[in-house]
Formats: structure tokens, sequence, C-alpha cells
């Protein structure tokens, strides 16, 4: 397989072209979080397409303060948040007095010690989620470490992508990642600007999507989901995980 040819200016634009998605900008870094052996830490981010006001409940306790919305990260501003461990009933819904966004409400076990991100996706009148562990491996190096998730909707299904590295060239990052699935994290180069092209799994045309991802912290994990309408416009977000 041969990647497109890009002009290298392309790699500092995020312009939205075609059914080829814009990218949304990573976090500010946070410090890393110690002493939480105790504990479940867990983030939530929104794939739902069309989701504009969402807050997050944990036994029926509001734990965000400020709006989630599509493709957007709670907290904003760190990795994560606490959470006790065991089964614990999760809840992420639209607040207002008049919405068409039907409530989520699920179980979920957590154990100490452990990370974990949950995945809202599909469409606001049939909310789904996915919640992940988060299996961190600090590198003894300063490479980053990076995985990919999709989350794009479709009312039918739709083919599994592969996602190329402008830096790495012709042999995919990830390949084969289905529908709501989420793959385990790999070394991805740190202090770099590059991009990523997500097509369907065996071909390299047409482009899906792209995406900028800018200079990631050394030593630090990161997530990029792809996400939105299959036949519309499509977005791949990267946020920090740890």
């Amino acid at each position: 397989m041969k990647l497109l040819k890009i002009n290298i200016l392309s790699l500092l634009t995020l312009t939205v072209i075609a059914n080829v998605s814009c990218t949304r900008d990573i976090p500010q870094v946070a410090p890393t979080q110690v002493g939480l052996s105790s504990v479940a830490t867990v983030q939530v981010f929104s794939a739902t397409v069309k989701a504009a006001r969402n807050y997050v409940y944990v036994d029926g306790v509001p734990v965000s303060g400020a709006v989630l919305a599509y493709s957007g990260i709670f907290p904003a501003t760190a990795y994560s948040f606490i959470v006790n461990p065991g089964s614990r009933s999760i809840s992420i819904k639209d607040t207002a007095v008049v919405t068409t966004q039907t409530p989520l409400t699920f179980s979920q076990a957590f154990d100490a010690g452990k990370s974990y991100t949950v995945f809202t996706y599909d469409t606001i009148t049939s909310v789904k989620q996915l919640t992940v562990t988060n299996n961190i491996t600090v590198p003894t190096d300063t490479s980053a470490m990076l995985r990919f998730a999709n989350f794009i909707y479709n009312t039918t299904a739709v083919p599994a992508v592969d996602v190329y590295s402008f830096k790495k060239g012709a042999t995919p990052l990830f390949t084969n990642v289905a529908t709501a699935a989420v793959t385990d994290f790999v070394p991805y180069p740190s202090l770099v600007t590059d991009t990523l092209y997500v097509y369907a799994t065996g071909t390299t045309t047409p482009l899906l999507a792209k995406a900028a991802v800018l200079s990631l912290t050394p030593t630090r994990s990161y997530t990029t989901v792809y996400s939105g309408s299959y036949k519309g416009t499509k977005v791949v977000s990267v946020f920090a995980t740890y």
C-alpha cells in the first residue's frame, strides 16, 4: 500500500474537508495523580452524536459541574475523577426539562487502583456505552503511548478501519478496528507533529478521516477517537488518558 502523498504544510492545518474530520485539541497535560491505590479513577468521553448538555452522576450524586457535549471529555482539566471501588450506578443524561435525549444508566464494577474510560456512543435517542480498563504502561524512554477507539455511527454496519501515521509510513499503526472497539496502547513518538489517516480496512482510498497529532508529552498515554456520522461529518479527537 502507498499512503496518499501530502504537502508538509498540511501537517499544521486542521481544515475540515468534505467527509473528512476535524481534530479536537489535546487538553493541557495535568500532573500525575498519586496515592490512588484504594480508589478507581474514571474519565468519560462522549461520542454520542448530537449530545449537547450531558452531566455525569455516580450513585445518583452529580460529579460533573460542566456540560459534557459530543466529542468532549470529562474531566477536561485532569485525567480522571475518583470513584469508590465496587459496583456503582452511573448515569449520563441531559438535565434539561425538555430533551429528546434518552438517559443512560448502567451498573459498572470498579476495582481499586485501576483506571477506566467510559465511552458513550450512537445517537441521543439510543445512547450506548462501553467501559474499558486503561491498561497503562509507562515507557522507560521518552516515547508516549497511543490507542485508537472507533465509535463512528451509521444505521447499518460499516467496515472496520485501519489507521496510518504519516511518520510511520506504509505500515498501519492500528489495523481492523471494528465499530465500538478500543485498541490497546502502543508506543508512539513524543514531541513530534504527525497526521493520522483513517481508511476502511484493506484500502487506502477513500480517506475517511484525518487528524493532526501535536507534540505528545513523553511517557504519557493518549486516546484517539474516530466518531460522528459515517455518511456525514466525522471527527477525530485526541485526549490525554494518563
